[in-house]
């Protein structure tokens, strides 16, 4: 405020000392006087004009640019309390299932995924050292995920239900009706041998049989999305949608019993 009225008064001291040295000039003198600097000062004005506009210019250019930043900041911070947030969900979905489940479970985090196309493996942090084997079970909170075929001391490797390699013997949970869930190295399943007239339709839920060891009975699979007949015409065969999104899995419960 007092920096605006200093400039005020020297605008008005220069303007005052101006008509002074004009009105002790002879009037016959004054008008070619002014004719002549009228040029010069409109000149100047103009000058003033854009130098004040670059300078205003220059000054939003930079407000904007920390603006951008600020804003870039603050986005950042609201996906990592996203982030948190969801993350949070999972686990106490998962602390939720291991209170009221009837399995004993190890819980594990994905640290790796398998990068070919012919199989869909994960790696967890979770190893022999605590207490992981072989051929064990994985599960999350809203269902089968695959099982472990190799561990080391401080990891493992699980092969999910979607891999080609590994087989689930399942059922329809309505109609009890039996078939053999394969992976597709895809979004969905494929559940085999059905006979013509099995009763299964979509949206039934599928679960393991429990008929071998490798799974308890009752884990959820996923449910039908679609249903169709073999080549042969004899037999048909269902599309599963998983009950785990595999593609973006992060945490796994292991069954050790």
């Amino acid at each position: 405020m007092f920096k605006f009225k200093k400039k005020n008064l020297v605008y008005f001291a220069v303007v005052f000392s101006f008509s002074l040295i004009l009105s002790s000039i002879n009037p016959v003198l004054r008008i070619p006087l002014i004719n002549t600097l009228k040029y010069p000062l409109i000149f100047l004005t103009l000058v003033k004009r854009e130098i004040g506009g670059i300078i205003f210019y220059h000054r939003n250019l930079v407000q904007n640019e920390n603006l951008k930043k600020e804003i870039d900041f603050l986005k950042q911070k609201l996906n990592a309390a996203n982030e948190n947030h969801l993350e949070n969900v999972r686990l106490k979905n998962s602390l939720n299932f291991k209170q009221k489940s009837s399995f004993k479970v190890i819980a594990a985090r994905v640290i790796a995924r398998s990068l070919d196309s012919w199989s869909s493996v994960v790696i967890i942090d979770k190893g022999s050292d605590s207490g992981v084997k072989r051929y064990m079970p994985v599960i999350s909170y809203l269902g089968l995920v695959g099982r472990v075929i190799d561990t080391t001391s401080t990891t493992s490797k699980i092969m999910l239900i979607n891999d080609p390699n590994l087989s689930v013997s399942a059922l329809v949970e309505r109609s009890r009706q039996e078939g053999l869930i394969s992976g597709a190295l895809g979004a969905a399943l494929i559940m085999k041998y059905l006979p013509k007239e099995a009763d299964i339709k979509n949206d039934d839920a599928i679960i393991t049989s429990g008929l071998t060891e490798a799974y308890p009975k009752g884990l959820l699979i996923g449910r039908v999305i679609d249903i169709r007949s073999e080549l042969s015409g004899l037999m048909r065969y269902a599309v599963i949608k998983p009950a785990v999104n595999l593609s973006s899995i992060e945490e796994v419960l292991i069954i050790v019993q």
